[in-house]
């Protein structure tokens, strides 16, 4: 009898070349799945073509933009990256080297760069707009502060974190400064610098379809926009592809790079110093240089060497925040921003949580679904804002919509990558212990991953955030804080939208600050 049930699974079971077939087939289900959908919705008119269009409508699309217009279009949104890229990149890496190589700099420059950069680049766009215009010198300083950011910080701490060791075997050898710096710095300091550029890219690529959304008559964004008022959505669909493979490959292209320059097995002698509390002159430091470009700022304003209209100065903005908050403007606007941030991180982050469980447990869920994520997150998350609108209008729906789509990812990757790094004896003790499902997950699996996971909801808590403010930009209804400015803006009120994104820089502040705090209590038996 016993014999009878050994053999019957192995009987019934399919043969190993078909068992080899079907895991290379699994990716594609998912995408055939959604394909065969489509083409019965189109077919059966579900939705109204102006809303889905047909397959056969998309390919035609292709076939006929692809024949010029649309590599044209693409050309100019790369030419813009490759510049901005270029400029931003050779910024950001002189200022992260200076940053890390010099202490007084770093305690002198480091804390107004963080506070500059606590808010987000599309927050800068109205103001500008005044100062640059909307032509391409605007697209070019939009690049560069996206692209700026990422590079100083990673390079800063690439720079920074390898300097005592690297220093003394320095000056053991005796190394003149610039060997020093090629031989030594340079090459502990690439792993990080060579990270910060790879997020660097991304955002570019993010930003740029950002501003040709906003204000631009060429570029990939542009295009987008045009099909979208015209509801050719056939051209929207069809630039969203070609977005996402453009995306993917230069992701997958930077990896090959990397790869290449980074042939060694693990950074050279880089060491994470613990960060010591600052002494009260250092802090004093810090606080030198804003008071400085503040005194020089009022004084400009109140001699008259900068026009009001264009650069409130800093008195103005401080009025602007104590009048907005006596009348309950900025407060009122910020609680619309913050609820539409809460509710998209519990609808995205609340999705990407369990959809990264069920692929970190279920290797068969992680190659069925896998490649299908791995490709819509290389589609740049403003890319879906012509479709968003398209299908939900410009109402709250659209804007849930959009910043649950930019907290889905960060979450789903850490819970996914934080599951399948555990380590297989907690498998094993799950077996020796007999623990059912349910069990496994509160008592092993859970706890295991919880570093990934509540860093992965501090990235979530950010990028809703930054959502929010780009959902209020491109659906201009209802209130927000970004909506706000963009008010402000056609008044030319400019002190109230310096006021509105010192706000925003302060609430992004927080928000990161208070997922730091969660992260860091509900992981702190690590650190018993």
């Amino acid at each position: 009898m016993s014999r009878t049930l050994t053999w019957a699974p192995a009987a019934l079971a399919p043969p190993a070349w078909l068992r080899g077939h079907a895991d290379a087939l699994l990716p594609w289900l998912l995408p055939l799945g959604l394909t065969l959908l489509w083409v019965l919705a189109s077919r059966f008119h579900w939705m109204s073509e102006q809303i889905l269009p047909a397959p056969a409508l998309v390919w035609q699309s292709a076939v006929e933009f692809g024949s010029g217009e649309l590599w044209s279009h693409l050309w100019i949104s790369l030419q813009r990256l490759f510049w901005g890229l270029l400029a931003g990149v050779a910024g950001g890496l002189l200022l992260g080297t200076w940053l890390g190589a010099s202490k007084h700099a770093e305690a002198l420059v480091y804390p107004t760069f963080v506070a500059l950069a606590q808010i987000p680049t599309l927050a800068w766009i109205p103001l500008f707009m005044l100062f640059f215009g909307i032509g391409e010198l605007l697209k070019l300083v939009v690049l560069i502060k996206a692209v700026v950011v990422p590079v100083t910080l990673h390079t800063l701490v690439g720079v920074r974190d390898a300097q005592p060791k690297l220093r003394e075997a320095a000056a053991v050898l005796r190394l003149p400064r610039h060997l020093l710096f090629l031989r030594l710095l340079l090459p502990a300091a690439l792993p990080a610098f060579l990270a910060g550029f790879r997020l660097a890219l991304a955002t570019g690529w993010t930003s740029l379809l950002a501003v040709e959304l906003l204000a631009s008559s060429e570029g990939l964004g542009y295009l987008m926009v045009w099909g979208r008022q015209l509801f050719m959505l056939d051209l929207v669909f069809l630039c969203i592809l070609l977005i996402g493979l453009v995306g993917a490959l230069m992701d997958r292209g930077f990896g090959v790079v990397e790869q290449h320059l980074l042939h060694w097995p693990q950074p050279a002698t880089g060491e994470q110093r613990q960060r010591q509390s600052a002494r009260s002159w250092r802090r004093l430091q810090g606080a030198l240089l804003p008071l400085a470009l503040l005194t020089i700022w009022q004084a400009s304003s109140s001699l008259g060497w900068v026009d009001r209209n264009i650069l409130a100065s800093p008195l103005d903005v401080l009025r602007s925040l104590v009048d907005g908050f006596n009348d309950g403007s900025l407060p009122h606007a910020m609680q619309l921003s913050l609820q539409r941030t809460l509710a998209g991180l519990a609808v995205g982050g609340g999705a990407g949580f369990l959809l990264g469980l069920l692929l970190g447990l279920s290797a068969r869920s992680e190659r069925l679904l896998g490649p299908s994520l791995s490709a819509l997150r290389q589609v740049a998350l403003f890319a879906w804002v012509p479709l968003l609108t398209a299908w939900f209008g410009l109402g709250e729906a659209a804007k849930v919509v959009f910043v649950s789509l930019a907290a889905f990812f960060p979450l789903f990757i850490a819970t996914q990558r934080g599951i399948a790094g555990l380590s297989p004896q907690l498998e094993e003790a799950a077996r020796a212990l007999r623990l059912n499902l349910g069990k496994r997950l509160l008592l092993l699996v859970l706890p295991g991953a919880a570093p990934a996971i509540f860093a992965g909801l501090r990235l979530a808590l950010i990028y809703a955030w930054l959502g929010t403010i780009g959902a209020e930009y491109f659906m201009p209804s209802d209130g927000g804080i970004a909506s706000l400015m963009l008010g402000a803006q056609q008044l030319f009120r400019m002190d109230q939208v310096m006021a509105a994104m010192v706000l925003v820089g302060l609430v992004g502040a927080l928000l990161g600050a208070l997922g730091q705090r969660i992260e860091t209590r509900a992981t702190r038996w690590r650190h018993a």
